[in-house]
């Protein structure tokens, strides 16, 4: 996969490929975008692999580095499709911001940058980010450190939470109406198990610069008949984590609070929802490292902010921690007037773009470059 760029990449225009890449619907498959990424990286001079994950990795530098940098970002995008149109200095359409603007400034760094004797260069791009992970799950790749590329305003994204699912169920034992106390009423243990939810994360320390965690109940069901003292009942909980919790840490703590606060003759089970790849954890890499100042130096020269900041959606970045990683791009997730990203309105400015680009180029220059 090793290769060196046999074209000019100072002829890669990012708001170009962005214009390309934005009309090629990959809501619903991301075969074409891919092969829009593919051939303009050989246009490039480089060989990239597309995996049985479907991701997308090109690689330059040693085969054996002391430094290896990943840029990462996703092609598939929520549906529907969006059609593409540019107002004036602005490009809209779905994905134009989550995530093809990102990926348009990260592969302007990666076509630019030529890494030193002694570094890598990795470009991964995956294809399932907005619904499983799939590819990310899958992606053989080693990195030292690793730039995802999301809509953060040019803001460098040092943190995330982490979001996981699952069902708490409560047993109880049918009955007649009639005679409820023939039964154990599921239904009324939803009281105590309510109570210690709420009371779940009491005395926790919330996290340094992403706060506390959150606890979410959002649906609930329970029971068949009417008539009926009802055997079973069930609530949906959505979980925002922060460092350290982990997934299985979660559903242990939650199962035993729960426990602890129902009726002995009530049974109780917490299960996570089932997925084919691991829930996108929490993250948090150390904001004086030099990934972190290099790239957020570089933004503010390109015009950036520069600000260093958590990101406040869950992201494939939770998948290369606890490696450094940061999330960075040009756009928002949502502006004074509501959603961006994810929304008909979605949008990114050609200026952050360039921005974006330079950014990123300037601060992998740095890092790894010869």
């Amino acid at each position: 996969m090793n290769s060196t760029s046999g074209a000019d990449a100072s002829a890669f225009d990012p708001v170009d490929f962005l214009e390309r890449a934005v009309p090629v619907a990959s809501n619903d498959g991301v075969g074409e975008m891919r092969d829009l990424l593919v051939e303009t990286l050989e246009d490039a001079g480089l060989d990239p692999d597309v995996d049985e994950a479907g991701n997308t990795v090109a690689s330059k530098g040693a085969d054996d580095p002391e430094t290896h940098l990943v840029l990462n970002t996703h092609i598939d995008t929520v549906s529907p499709h969006v059609p593409f149109r540019r107002d004036g200095e602005v490009v809209r359409g779905r994905g134009s911001c989550d995530a093809k603007g990102p990926l348009s400034a990260l592969l302007a760094a990666f076509l630019a940058v030529e890494p030193k004797a002694d570094a890598r260069l990795t470009l991964a791009v995956t294809p399932d980010e907005e619904v499983l992970s799939t590819g990310a799950y899958a992606l053989d790749v080693d990195g030292d450190a690793y730039v995802v590329g999301e809509p953060t305003n040019l803001d460098v994204c040092t943190a995330a939470k982490g979001r996981f699912q699952g069902t708490l169920t409560l047993s109880g034992v049918a009955s007649h109406a009639a005679e409820p106390d023939s039964g154990v009423n599921a239904v009324f243990a939803l009281e105590a198990a309510l109570a210690a939810i709420r009371s779940f994360d009491d005395g926790r320390e919330a996290h340094p610069s992403l706060g506390a965690a959150t606890l979410t109940p959002t649906t609930v069901t329970g029971g068949e008949s009417t008539n009926q003292v009802p055997a079973e009942c069930r609530l949906v909980l959505d979980r925002r984590s922060v460092p350290p919790e982990t997934a299985t840490a979660f559903r242990d703590g939650l199962e035993s609070a729960v426990r602890d606060a129902v009726p002995d003759d009530v049974g109780v089970s917490f299960d996570l929802t089932d997925r084919p790849t691991p829930f996108l954890e929490a993250f948090a890499t150390d904001e004086d490292h030099e990934l972190v100042s290099a790239l957020a130096a570089a933004s503010r020269r390109a015009g950036g902010s520069g600000d260093v900041r958590p990101f406040t959606a869950a992201t494939e970045a939770s998948y290369f921690s606890p490696a450094p990683v940061v999330v960075f791009g040009p756009g928002v997730l949502a502006d004074e007037e509501g959603a961006v990203a994810h929304a008909d309105r979605e949008y990114v400015r050609v200026e952050d773009v360039r921005r974006a680009a330079t950014a990123v180029t300037e601060a992998v220059d740095e890092l790894v470059g010869r």
